[in-house]
Parts: C-alpha cells; sequence; structure tokens
C-alpha cells in the first residue's frame, strides 16, 4: 500500500507539478488549492505525511500544521514557502514541523525529504507502539500466573484496555476480578484520571442510588448538602462496579443511562449531569439465567456483554498456585519479620490439590493464618493450613464435588474460615472483616449463620 500525502498549495500550477513528481515515485497524493479546504482535509485524517505551503489564503499552513499535530500527533509535516529565512524555519520547527523546504523545490530534495521523513515516522510510530504495549504488559504485572488460562484472560484484557469499551469480568468470588479492572483501567487512556471502585454487595439496595450519584440538598431527611457520588468521582477515568448482579431493576436502568447517555441525574434532581466514565463491571452470577428470570435487564446485560472476560478458578490453575503462595509468604516474611518462613514440600503438595472455593483471596488468607502460627524453624507444613479441618462444633462440610449440596459446603466453609480467623485476631472483628476483604455486614451474617447469597 503506497503511502498517501496531503498537498496543500494554493498555486495550481505548482500545486500540479509537485503531485506529478511524487505520484511518478508511488505516492498518492491528495489536494487542497487554500487554507480551508486544506483544514477540511486535515480533520479527515488519512494521510501519512503533510506538505502545507506557509503563505495560504483563509488559514496559512502554521494553522494547518498546529491542527494536524494536534489531531493527529504522529503524523509528519513538512512546510514549503517562497519566502525562507531563519526566523520562518525557526518558527515552523518550534511548531513541530519535520522539515522546511523552500521554493522553487527542487525536485529531487524535495523526494529525498518525503522519503527521509516517512520512514522517520515509520520508526517512531513503531516505537511508540512497542511503547505503548509494554505500558500495557506492565499494568498486569500484579496478575501472577503463567498458566494457558490466566494468560488467555490477560491476552483479551490486554486488547480491550486501549480502547474505552464496557467490559465484563466473570469468574468466582476470590479470582481477583477487581485486580483485572484496576489492570485494565492502567493500560488504557485514562490511566491519568480516577479508578473508582463500588461493591453492590457490601451497600444496602437503599443506599446505592446514593452511593453512585449523589445528592442535591434537601433531597431526603438529614441531606443538609449537596454530595457528589462513586460516578461523578470517577470523570475521565473508569467506574468499577463488582458484583453488578446485585444492583436491583431501578439502578440498572439508571446505569444503562449513564453508559448509552453518558448522563445522570442525583438524587433529588431532574437535572442531567453529563460524565465521561468508562464502566467496567463483574459478576459471580449467571447473568444470563438473571435475565431468563426477569431479575437483571435484558438491554443491560446486551450493553454489559459485548467483551466478557472470564477469570479462571484457581483450580483451573495449580500450576500457579507455587507463584502465588510464594508472593504471599513473602509479604508475610515483611509483615511479621520471619525471614525463615517456608512452605514444605508436603505443605506445596497440599495446596495444589484442594479445591480452592474462596480462590486466591482464600489462599492468601490460608497462608496469613499459617505464616502466624509457624513454628520456631519457619517451615509450614500442610497441618497448619488447615485445608481439612472440620467446623467447630460440627462435622467435616462434605468434600467439594460430592453428592452433597455444594452451596452447603462453600456455606460452612465460609463460616469455619470466618470463625477461625476471628480467633486468631483475637476476636477483633474489624481486622478479620480486612482479611477477608468483607464488610464487616457480611462477617456478622456469616457468623451468625445467616443463609447468604453465594
Amino acid at each position: 500500500m503506497s503511502d498517501r500525502l496531503l498537498l496543500v498549495e494554493d498555486r495550481a500550477s505548482l500545486r500540479r507539478a509537485l503531485s506529478e513528481i511524487l505520484a511518478r515515485e508511488g505516492y498518492e497524493v491528495l489536494e487542497a488549492a487554500d487554507g480551508r479546504e486544506g483544514l477540511e482535509r486535515v480533520e479527515a485524517g488519512g494521510y501519512d505525511l503533510g506538505l502545507f505551503d506557509l503563505k495560504l489564503p483563509l488559514h496559512d499552513g502554521l494553522e494547518l500544521l498546529r491542527a494536524s499535530r494536534e489531531r493527529w500527533p504522529l503524523v509528519p509535516v513538512v512546510l514549503l514557502t517562497a519566502y525562507g529565512s531563519v526566523e520562518s524555519a525557526v518558527a515552523a520547527m518550534k511548531e513541530g514541523a519535520a522539515d522546511f523546504l523552500q521554493k522553487p523545490v527542487d525536485p529531487g530534495h524535495l523526494l529525498l525529504v518525503v522519503e527521509r521523513t516517512l520512514r522517520s515516522s515509520r520508526r517512531d510510530r513503531r516505537e511508540e507502539v512497542r511503547a505503548m504495549e509494554q505500558e500495557r504488559l506492565a499494568a498486569f504485572r500484579p496478575i501472577l500466573g503463567r498458566s494457558d488460562a490466566l494468560r488467555a484472560a490477560q491476552e483479551q484484557a490486554a486488547r480491550v484496555a486501549p480502547t474505552s469499551a464496557t467490559c465484563l469480568l466473570l469468574g468466582e468470588t476470590g479470582v481477583g476480578k477487581e485486580l483485572f479492572a484496576r489492570a485494565i483501567h492502567m493500560a488504557g487512556p485514562r490511566r491519568d484520571h480516577p479508578f473508582v471502585a463500588v461493591n453492590c454487595a457490601a451497600i444496602p439496595e437503599s443506599l446505592l442510588e446514593n452511593e453512585l450519584f449523589g445528592h442535591e440538598k434537601g433531597a431526603f431527611t438529614g441531606a443538609h448538602a449537596a454530595a457528589v457520588g462513586k460516578v461523578e468521582y470517577a470523570h475521565g477515568g473508569t467506574l468499577f462496579l463488582d458484583e453488578i448482579g446485585e444492583m436491583g431493576p431501578a439502578l440498572q436502568a439508571k446505569l444503562l443511562r449513564v453508559i448509552e447517555e453518558k448522563t445522570f441525574t442525583r438524587v433529588g434532581s431532574a437535572r442531567p449531569v453529563r460524565v465521561d466514565v468508562r464502566v467496567i463491571c463483574a459478576t459471580h452470577r449467571d447473568l444470563a439465567a438473571m435475565v431468563r428470570e426477569g431479575a437483571f435487564r435484558e438491554d443491560l446485560y446486551y450493553r454489559l456483554g459485548a467483551f466478557p472476560i472470564r477469570i479462571p478458578p484457581l483450580r483451573e490453575r495449580p500450576e500457579d498456585i507455587p507463584l502465588l503462595a510464594e508472593h504471599f509468604l513473602g509479604l508475610f516474611r515483611k509483615e511479621t519479620g520471619r525471614p525463615e518462613l517456608a512452605l514444605s514440600e508436603e505443605a506445596l503438595r497440599a495446596l495444589q490439590e484442594y479445591r480452592w472455593p474462596g480462590n486466591v483471596r482464600e489462599l492468601m488468607n490460608r497462608l496469613e493464618r499459617a505464616a502466624i502460627l509457624a513454628p520456631p524453624d519457619g517451615v509450614v507444613g500442610p497441618g497448619l493450613l488447615a485445608l481439612e479441618t472440620a467446623p467447630p462444633g460440627g462435622s467435616p462440610p462434605p468434600a467439594p464435588g460430592s453428592a452433597a449440596d455444594p452451596e452447603r459446603w462453600l456455606r460452612e466453609e465460609e463460616r469455619w474460615r470466618a470463625r477461625e480467623l476471628l480467633r486468631l485476631c483475637g476476636g477483633d472483628r474489624r481486622r478479620a472483616a480486612r482479611l477477608l476483604d468483607w464488610p464487616p455486614s457480611r462477617l456478622e451474617a456469616v457468623l451468625k449463620g445467616e443463609d447468604l447469597k453465594l
């Protein structure tokens, strides 16, 4: 495919002559006869190099140069002028011109400059793409693992990151959906703007609207001043909505409006507020089934599901467990001041054979428990991991994959884990909730044995 040049020259005879010279060398030439037509061509884009006369009617070459640099920063521009001077050349180069040619233009010199400038531009573009790719990859480094299943999810996330597309992260609790969302944000063009995360399951439905959209003064009893919501805080950046399946139908409609129209209304107001946010959602629930049951809006589901990314559970990538375990142990070595902490071979084997209903988050919590209880030599054996321990005061939960109710097994496992961690934290509920990455209300409900949604 030949390079396309945009030639803006008001003298028709010179424009035709230069166009013929360039066309004979295989270039495709777009022509414009004055500054206004040239500006229209610049706005339309689609050229690989601009050749602009400095003195043009309506808009001069410097104006076109500025417009081209702003609109297409990687496209080089060469200025032509019959009024060659050091001052003109310096001004053009300061504005970002790649080169400067004086009329009458020598055909051989013109072709040399065009070829050299295009070659340099192609090299710059390759370096720019390479740098962007490296920057995107760097954003995904905190996601540890070498398994094919994890890499497939990372590749999908890396592809969608440079866009502003809404995407849906699918996966069980604890697989690292927020880590993926943050990586997508950091690998995209909004990285310098806010990343705002909201856990829809942790906020009561009656309060979630206010949390997301804010309110006006006097909107309800106690609203003594206006308040900005999370959507507005995320302006220019990314809004991450975890557990989107817990959001009620009324709020689903308001979220759809944010995605499609970039507007919302605060509680107690009818005035629309414009906002520019990228929305990333996550859920462990089957949204398609919820749509069939009438519990989730079909239009929102299809809008969110345009780019789904499934994050594999830990049991599908056991080869990543040694790397993750060593990473977490490294953190706990620093936290506990015990550099001797290490896993025995039996403990590592037990970790790889376990089913991990709580995924990476459960792995981290079990290793923290083991680090606290480790003997003086620091060797963590399988017993300290408590992978097969029965819940206190009850019978062991059924093994995963048995004929027993898997949801009941997960609830029993979750309840035991909460009680054990609370005991290790000396009854400090706040610390236990933080280590479990739960809101305090969920910890209380689990401890009381309430039947929570999974």
